[in-house]
């Protein structure tokens, strides 16, 4: 399959810090070798199907070992299609 993108939100239920929770996910998807894209509210990773799916799997089951959790995530072959890499320009 073609590499893919997935847009996650992970909301840690009944936690005062969100951060421990969020940052070992995003520590998940680095491991896999997946470019994230952090916003305020969700990540976007990109890789190819293997990987994206293999640090899927693993993000829910290390949230799911924290705490309480709700994880969306929303799978697409078409918004990531000649995504470019940053660049260092204009920096």
């Amino acid at each position: 399959m073609p590499e893919l993108s997935a847009q996650v939100s992970l909301y840690p239920l009944g936690q005062d810090d969100l951060s421990p929770a969020i940052d070992d996910v995003l520590r998940v998807f680095e491991v896999h070798g997946l470019r994230a894209e952090t916003g305020p509210m969700s990540t976007v990773v990109y890789g190819d199907d293997q990987a994206l799916f293999g640090a899927l799997h693993e993000a829910a089951k290390v949230a799911a070992g924290a705490s309480k959790m709700v994880m969306v995530i929303t799978v697409s072959n078409a918004c990531s299609v000649d995504v470019p890499e940053p660049s260092a320009e204009g920096q």
